[in-house]
């Protein structure tokens, strides 16, 4: 049986001699020392790609005390298989973390979820944690904090917690969707609001009911398709006038369309309709949704941002990074 050809490693000195540097400067770009000056650092990472050197992980990992590893923990699978908007999430997270040559480790809440992730904090298996919409009584948000682990979370906390978090102005989204909708001379407005557990359900309720006044009809659901269609039949059950509608997200939206449909409504000239988050879901919409868009991709990666400079800089304070929402109008408002 034939013998595999010999795999040979190129080696930190061979990287060196490339790039005209020494041994020991190669080893600190590779290991991430901040404080190499810029040019020197292009100068081998280019001979880096040049003579395709791979860092030895191990060895890196016992110089640097770092796994390379990030964990990234979304909801339930039911959830992020339904949802576009946890694709986004992931897709922006990885534009900071592929470059920096870090591991991407995607879980989702769950039993034990919270123990293996903090297990795998102290074995040194993950640098940090981003969490993505933690419900109101999950304790992982505070264990990790109690722990002086690395974390942020991708929302206001549901309760007042000393932790970075990026987020939308989701009063602000909401304010904007009211005053397009009474632009387009609707007088009758409702809303299908978000879970009222969490607080972009709170806040996107809040922002609207504060622009149009607190006497408008409202009806909860879970930010969800199915929630969405069944909202939809009850707030049409109790109010069948209405003829504009603010929807907390496009998912619901997309599942309370076909609702409007079956009781003889037209979208846009019947009841208008404005979304939230500007999703793939809006174009899968018929009409067209017009929406709020929050920019997740961008807000994600922010996450991402501020997840490497906590575990670069442990001392780094808590932030709040809020992003503006923008109205994106297509056909059916």
């Amino acid at each position: 049986m034939p013998r595999r050809p010999m795999i040979r490693r190129v080696t930190l000195e061979e990287v060196a001699r490339t790039a005209g540097v020494s041994r020991a400067t190669v080893s600190r770009v590779v290991n991430g020392v901040t404080s190499v000056d810029e040019n020197i650092r292009a100068a081998v990472e280019e001979a880096i790609s040049t003579t395709g050197y791979l860092p030895n992980l191990a060895a890196r990992s016992l110089v640097t005390r770092r796994a390379d590893a990030v964990a990234l923990v979304l909801p339930d699978e039911d959830r992020i298989l339904g949802d576009p908007f946890f694709g986004r999430v992931v897709r922006g997270v990885m534009t900071v973390t592929a470059p920096a040559g870090l591991h991407l480790v995607l879980t989702t809440t769950g039993i034990g979820t919270g123990d293996q992730v903090v297990s795998d904090l102290k074995r040194g298996r993950l640098d940090g944690v981003i969490l993505v919409h933690t419900s109101p009584d999950d304790a992982l948000p505070g264990r990790l904090l109690d722990s002086h682990y690395p974390v942020v979370l991708s929302a206001r906390p549901p309760s007042p917690l000393p932790i970075t978090y990026v987020d939308v102005h989701q009063t602000a989204g909401a304010s904007l969707a009211a005053h397009h909708l009474h632009r387009a001379g609707r007088t009758r407005l409702a809303t299908i609001a978000g879970p009222q557990d969490t607080p972009a359900g709170q806040d996107r309720l809040r922002g609207f009911l504060d622009a149009v006044g607190t006497g408008v009809p409202w009806v909860e659901a879970g930010f969800t398709l199915r929630s969405g269609e069944e909202a939809m039949a009850r707030l049409l059950a109790t109010h069948p006038e209405v003829d504009g509608v603010f929807i907390a997200s496009d998912l619901m939206a997309r599942g309370a369309l076909p609702v409007l449909r079956r009781a003889g409504l037209r979208v846009p000239e019947d009841v208008a309709i404005v979304g939230f988050d500007d999703s793939s879901a809006a174009l899968d919409c018929d009409p067209p949704l017009t929406t709020v868009r929050q920019p997740t991709e961008e807000m994600a990666a922010e996450m991402a941002r501020l997840l490497l400079r906590q575990i670069d800089h442990p001392d780094t304070p808590v932030a709040a990074v809020i992003f503006q929402p923008t109205l994106v109008v297509r056909h059916s408002a």
